[in-house]
């Protein structure tokens, strides 16, 4: 992989710049830390003819310290994070069309931008804007921002640098998990992926280990065996670890490098999109990279089960039986219900090695994606505190994240005819029995949470926007981590 370049993201400073950004709510002007010369000249182009303030309205003059761009946020009472995202993606990516390479950017003086969590969420989107993945285009887009000096609202702003040095150190993190997710599935194979972890394991001091085919055979992991049975590239386990602390975390992050769905193959339509079903293993990867720059003092385990699912002579049908590698036997009903299979064997091996909380990231089905749409995930965990907590963390890092039941009814339809369990239960509820199925393999872990993170983990064919891996996830997971530490200190 080639490096991936983020702007700089640093407190605002007193020269010049190419662009300043000023907010405007509707009705009430610009908003934010003007000092004399940028006020005035906000004030001017506030008081133009026609206007309001209204989202999307912009009006641009010059000052001695660059140009001051006006831009509207609309009415205060209706602005959130998701909307302030929105106008800070739109701001970024209108500079850098228009040549800037240095950026300052105030934030508004609204509740939603204030304090060390709001400066964090916003730092990270700002240094995210204008990335995209372009490592295969022979003529990269014009320009790049280089410089983004961000401006706290008004009043106190304690740790103002500090949340920004974090923001920048998630931001790498997601930028790793959007530029894994978009690689495509002729160079991202099960095996090129191990590569990628060793690569990063060798750059944040993670130890790592990689099982392949014979290793996987002897631990017993038929899951993950079966899955990637069809394909010529045979698949691969990956176990990092890193940080010190009394707590130890495992992660597990699901990785099918292409699913074409096996012997049950998937319609034509947007299977191209099925390089995004490795982006739970990348989002872990994502952490690991902000983790190291962090520095918790957590211990966290990662866990990246690896497989290509094809349809050949060597794949797993419908009507087999495997055997994972706790033991528990499952009959096939349907290929296509692959990832829960790689990750019985990866959630075993995470639990057996006894971590005080575990985790588990997935594309994992289209019924979550039918629930909660394109822009949430789905959170199943049977413990009440650990859900609070990773809910909270979302609500923080800007993530979308809603509980979803994990009644005794949904493990009853998991059952097999001839074997412990089946791995499809068929169409109603299977969010729920998928998630049902994978608390068979956390034992004696009784604090686990599985996100299904198949809807906002890419952007497809319908979005509006870019289209790709978002890297969903990482962001949550390093609050919860963080919240997490001060929840046991106290």
């Amino acid at each position: 992989m080639t490096r991936i370049e983020l702007p700089n993201i640093v407190p605002a400073g007193g020269g010049r710049v190419d662009r300043i950004l000023v907010p405007a709510f509707e009705g009430e002007g610009p908003t934010g830390r003007l000092d004399g010369p940028v006020s005035a000249v906000a004030a001017r182009l506030a008081g133009r003819t026609g206007w309001r303030g209204a989202v999307g309205q912009v009006a641009e003059a010059e000052s001695a310290q660059g140009a001051v761009e006006l831009r509207g946020l609309g009415a205060p009472a209706v602005l959130d994070a998701r909307a302030l995202a929105g106008w800070l993606e739109s701001a970024l990516e209108a500079a850098r069309v228009a040549g800037a390479r240095s950026v300052r950017l105030l934030l508004p003086d609204h509740p939603v931008a204030r304090g060390r969590v709001a400066t964090e969420r916003i730092g990270r989107q700002a240094a995210l804007a204008t990335h995209r993945f372009e490592r295969f285009r022979s003529e990269p887009r014009i320009g790049r921002l280089e410089r983004i000096e961000i401006a706290p609202a008004p009043g106190p702003a304690p740790g103002h640098a500090a949340s920004l040095a974090c923001a920048a150190a998630i931001a790498a993190g997601v930028a790793l998990a959007r530029e894994l997710g978009n690689a495509p599935p002729n160079e991202a194979t099960p095996e090129w992926m191990a590569v990628a972890a060793r690569d990063l394991a060798r750059r944040t001091g993670a130890s790592v280990q990689v099982l392949g085919p014979t290793q996987l055979r002897r631990r017993g992991m038929g899951g993950l065996l079966s899955v990637g049975g069809g394909s010529t590239h045979p698949p691969r386990l990956v176990r990092l670890e890193l940080g010190e602390g009394s707590q130890t975390v495992a992660l597990v992050g699901k990785g099918v490098t292409f699913d074409t769905g096996g012997i049950s193959i998937k319609p034509a339509a947007q299977m191209d999109e099925m390089k995004w079903d490795k982006c739970g293993a990348c989002a872990a990867l994502g952490v690991v990279e902000a983790f190291a720059r962090l520095e918790p003092p957590v211990r966290l385990r990662v866990y990246l089960p690896f497989a290509e699912n094809m349809p050949d002579g060597g794949a797993y049908r419908p009507g087999d039986i495997v055997r994972c590698a706790n033991g528990r036997t499952v009959e096939i009903v349907n290929t296509d219900a692959e990832g829960r299979m790689i990750l019985a064997d990866a959630l075993s091996w995470a639990a057996a090695e006894r971590p005080d909380h575990l985790l588990e990231m997935s594309t994992l089905t289209g019924a979550c994606e039918v629930a909660l749409g394109r822009t949430g995930a789905g959170l199943f965990t049977p413990d009440d505190d650990l859900a609070g907590e990773l809910l909270t963390a979302a609500e923080e890092a800007g993530e979308r994240l809603w509980r979803l039941p994990l009644w005794p009814e949904f493990l009853e339809e998991m059952r097999g005819t001839h074997s412990d369990l089946k791995n499809s239960g068929g169409r109603w509820g299977g969010a729920s029995t998928a998630a049902a199925f994978l608390s068979q393999f956390v034992a004696p872990v009784t604090r686990w949470a599985h996100l299904d993170i198949a809807g906002p983990a890419a952007l497809g064919a319908e979005a509006k926007g870019a289209r790709g891996a978002t890297g969903y996830g990482v962001a949550l997971v390093l609050r919860w981590l963080g919240g997490l530490r001060r929840r046991r200190r106290g």
